[in-house]
């Protein structure tokens, strides 16, 4: 008798959890296709366009905004930060694969699109990315600890760090600097505020970051349950 009703309440603990998983990636996935969307309703009014000779600060805006709303949820919600810290790091890691899409950057600074001074480090850094990821998402296949590596974490970091310097770099090629546009001349960044581009900085850019982000709080949950384990 005491072991059906042990099992009746584990049963029903499962589904309850199984339910308010399901109800979280609900809110998530709806979460992401509205932003998408509203996105690419400001892009088709050149909500992400700055002032000529201005910093491109609306971009900031929409890199900045989605990322705080991402911690205070994680921070503040529990049921969110259960979602994230329960997401198969396997798939968090294997999306990041996509930067291979990176070398776009160098076709369009070879056409003349878009200057080197910011294609050349976002390009390359997005493809080192892309192109590692799946050796990453193989060693977690293979051993779900390296999770807690230190390689894993230091990945994870060059990826946003990658993200850094390329908001950094088209900041810096905007055209809102004299003294640098004397070396790229006419070809700034600010094609990259307007559609399709300003998809990349305004939605792909913090949803990456995201994913590592994911990762990262993955990695320091897995390490101090191995450390927790090792001092028993």
């Amino acid at each position: 008798m005491k072991t059906e009703t042990i099992g009746s309440i584990t049963g029903s603990l499962a589904s309850e959890l199984n339910t308010e998983r399901s109800s979280v990636r609900s809110v998530v996935f709806g979460a992401l296709a509205l932003w998408l969307c509203l996105v690419f309703i400001l892009a088709s009014q050149g909500a992400f366009v700055a002032s000529p000779g201005s910093p491109p600060l609306p971009i900031f805006v929409g890199v900045a905004i989605p990322l705080a709303l991402f911690f205070t949820a994680y921070f503040g919600w529990q049921s969110f930060r259960d979602f994230i810290l329960g997401a198969d790091v396997r798939f968090v890691a294997a999306i990041q694969a996509w930067r291979w899409g990176g070398l776009g950057f160098l076709s369009l600074y070879a056409n003349g699109i878009l200057p080197g001074l910011f294609a050349l480090p976002a390009g390359l850094g997005d493809m080192a990315i892309g192109f590692s990821a799946p050796w990453i998402v193989l060693s977690l296949v293979r051993n779900p600890s390296f999770a807690a590596s230190r390689r894993f974490v230091i990945w994870n970091i060059l990826g946003i760090t990658d993200f850094v310097v390329a908001v950094a770099a088209a900041t810096l090629a905007s055209g809102a600097f004299p003294g640098i546009n004397t070396l790229i001349g006419n070809v700034t960044s600010s094609p990259m505020t307007r559609l399709p581009l300003v998809l990349i900085p305004a939605f792909m850019v913090p949803f990456f970051t995201m994913l590592h982000l994911t990762a990262l709080f993955q990695a320091r949950q897995l390490a101090r349950s191995e450390k927790s384990i090792s001092r028993r």
